[in-house]
């Protein structure tokens, strides 16, 4: 390294906003530094709905909490600025590289900034990197891309490192307390990913339906839903359209009533079943098996994570390669609902059932 600062007792500043995988998968870059360099200090800026995932994490030293209204308001944006410029950060990794967050780095003036290449950045940071396109472990892109940016402080670091929740014994008794009320405690017992983050990233609900009809004739398990009070008439929807074996064997009654309470449920449960997005990396986090249903339009080396026999996913692109050939994410997205319909549960029940045996 050209400049002479200490990283061994450097002020780091992490920063992801955005969503809670992006904000799970970039607390590695703190556990990292730390692991390293125990006598620093590093502060993670995350958005306000995000702090649950890094709640209680050792590495993290302090939380940096961006809130809507700082984003809306110029006023409360120039003293959050002021404030990040007083922390006197020596270090700043800018994981999420917009230009927001690139003009946070500007303010902290740092002696070493770090982020991706942009056209608007390549006046702010010392080092910037290029994503990575191909993965060279099963950890996924999304996780090695993140350690790439630790490449600027010593070529020593990892390829990958596999993100954490940490849960508190009191939230996991709270769990099992809610399980064992209705019975549910060491019982097979899924998880259900029954929505994606948005409308155009769910599975449609006939062929989830088919999803968990072959859960229950496979396993005569039990089932939770990962939903919010205002998805309550969607999911009546698919119960609906289930079999009456399977309607009786979900629980849609209990439901983590916070984040924290979802993550501490999960954990208790043989494995997490759904739409890919956030709360399957916070299912791999807690160490529990996952099969997760891509959206069509979503790039799988970048958020397959950590793959293995106990963590599977399928992909629109699995069973229709040519039309990844002819056309770009951008442009399946666009068309997001049509290639849904061609996403047939069908394709992969027996990968599904085989999967299923082979956890439980």
């Amino acid at each position: 390294m050209k400049t002479k600062l200490s990283l061994q007792t450097a002020k780091y500043l992490i920063i992801q906003q955005k969503m809670i995988g992006d904000v799970l998968t970039s607390s590695i870059i703190c556990e990292a530094i730390k692991q390293k360099n125990p006598a620093s200090e590093v502060h993670f800026l995350v958005n306000v709905h995000t702090t649950p995932v890094i709640e209680n994490n050792p590495f993290i030293d302090k939380e940096v909490v961006m809130t809507k209204e700082i984003e809306k308001s110029p006023t409360k944006l120039f003293h959050f600025l002021q404030q990040i410029k007083r922390d006197n950060y020596d270090v700043v990794i800018d994981v999420y590289s917009k230009p927001v967050s690139v003009l946070i780095a500007k303010f902290s003036k740092a002696q070493l900034k770090i982020g991706y290449k942009k056209w608007y950045s390549k006046l702010v940071y010392n080092e910037l990197y290029t994503y990575k396109t191909k993965a060279d472990t099963n950890a996924g892109l999304a996780v090695e891309n993140r350690m790439n940016l630790l490449q600027s402080l010593d070529h020593s670091y990892p390829v990958a490192i596999k993100p954490k929740i940490y849960l508190t014994e009191k939230e996991i008794t709270s769990a099992r307390k809610i399980l064992h009320q209705e019975n549910l405690l060491n019982k097979p017992l899924f998880m259900i990913g029954v929505l994606g983050s948005s409308e155009e990233k769910s599975y449609p609900l006939s062929y989830l339906a088919e999803v968990l009809n072959k859960i229950i004739e496979t396993t005569g398990a039990e089932l939770l839903f990962n939903y919010i009070p205002k998805q309550k008439e969607t999911v009546e929807r698919l119960i609906k359209l289930c079999k009456l074996e399977t309607q009786h064997r979900i629980h849609y009654s209990i439901y983590g009533k916070s984040l924290r309470e979802f993550m501490a449920l999960t954990s208790l449960c043989s494995a997490f079943i759904g739409n890919e997005g956030g709360a399957v990396n916070m299912a791999k986090a807690l160490e529990v098996p996952t099969f997760s249903i891509f959206a069509p339009f979503t790039k799988r080396a970048a958020w397959s994570l950590y793959e293995n026999n106990k963590n599977v996913s399928v992909h629109l692109e699995d069973y229709y390669p040519e039309n990844y050939k002819k056309y770009n994410l951008k442009e399946i997205r666009e068309e997001a609902s049509s290639y849904y319909k061609m996403f047939k549960a069908e394709f992969f029940l027996k990968k599904l059932e085989s999967y299923l045996k082979n956890i439980l």
